[in-house]
């Protein structure tokens, strides 16, 4: 996809002091933004991500999101710079490689954004996207009542952040609370990071697919067995994507309905291995997977109270993510609070604890 499409713009607010810019990089698209000293996103660019075209392509576009960034008028208050980007990362280097870009390999991208003109002079932070929606969600979201949290982005993938004694925990090299790669099936399927049984391969929103194909489920113009039939999903002919086999399961389909309830079961084994290991309070739960609603979460908050049994793991309270799309920016500011110079203005006081 070329990565000179027009960008689209939001703006909401005309004016507020003291800001933090945003960056936040995917293998979809790469967006920028300001944030205010109280969370809420006031501006936002947003370009595709030529992820197919090479290194310095993706580096160009995210040069380009800076470009337009820079030229909102209150982008000269930006105190400091934050980053969430697909991983892994390694925020003691700066670098990241995600998985989705493949020209990007130990990527010095803190290095290449700070030297940027727009962001000069200014201090810059690094994190994980998973990360930066539990920095999010902590700040302004559903995880902001608790002091101890996971919070979770199911999707393509699935990915989660800690937060542990009121503030994030990001771990030595930012990827603490890689959720996606705990192994809850000892005999599972092979997992592209090297291990098997992975809860990525089972409760993401390619493993719900996969599992419901594997299974015999079709959708809607694709020779679909009678058990299937009308269930297609909201993508047209022979959608088979995770959001069809959704509305496959609203429509009583029971395959469909145990591929979602076999991923929340997966999910809620690591929940629960989390709540036995650091005692959280909450799950909150974002991504594509979640919009799903209760025909995810019902079956997650079940098998969950069956794993999570001793006594100072159970009653976890599982939530929807509140954010939504604003998430990975918000975020990212979030990761920024504490490079902030000491004679900046405070922020919006963020949940007893700190970050």
């Amino acid at each position: 996809m070329s990565h000179d499409r027009a960008a689209t713009t939001d703006d909401r607010r005309p004016e507020q002091p003291s800001l933090l810019a945003a960056l936040d990089v995917g293998g979809t698209k790469i967006a920028g933004g300001l944030v205010g000293p109280d969370g809420e996103l006031l501006h936002r660019v947003q370009l595709p991500t030529p992820a197919r075209e090479g290194a310095e392509a993706v580096l160009a576009t995210v040069h380009r999101v800076l470009d337009l960034v820079a030229e909102h008028p209150l982008a000269a208050t930006a105190r400091a710079v934050g980053i969430g980007s697909a991983g892994p990362v390694d925020i003691r280097r700066g670098t990241v490689s995600p998985v989705n870009i493949p020209g990007w390999r130990d990527f010095p991208l803190r290095d290449a954004v700070a030297e940027h003109p727009g962001v000069k002079g200014r201090p810059v932070v690094l994190g994980g996207d998973a990360v930066a929606m539990a920095a999010a969600e902590h700040w302004r979201g559903a995880a902001r009542p608790y002091r101890n949290a996971l919070c979770i982005v199911v999707s393509t993938g699935v990915g989660a952040g800690l937060i542990l004694d009121g503030r994030l925990h990001t771990g030595p090299t930012g990827n603490a609370g890689h959720l996606g790669h705990i192994t809850v099936d000892l005999d599972g399927r092979p997992c592209p990071c090297g291990s098997r049984g992975c809860i990525e391969g089972l409760a993401s929103g390619t493993a719900i697919a996969r599992a419901a194909r594997e299974a015999g489920w079709r959708p809607a113009g694709a020779g679909s067995p009678a058990s299937t039939e009308g269930t297609g999903g909201t993508g047209g002919p022979a959608d088979a994507s995770a959001a069809a086999v959704a509305e496959a399961a609203r429509a009583g389909d029971p395959i469909a309905r145990q591929a979602f309830d076999g991923a929340a079961r997966a999910l809620a084994a690591g929940i629960a291995a989390t709540a036995t290991l650091v005692e959280i309070e909450a799950a909150v739960v974002g991504g594509g997977v979640a919009q799903a609603g209760e025909l995810f979460f019902e079956p997650l908050r079940r098998h969950l109270a069956d794993y999570a049994a001793l006594p100072f793991a159970a009653g976890v309270t599982v939530l929807p993510a509140r954010l939504g799309t604003d998430a990975g920016l918000v975020g990212a500011a979030a990761l920024a609070l504490d490079a902030l110079p000491t004679d900046a203005p405070s922020t919006d006081a963020l949940p007893t604890g700190g970050r």
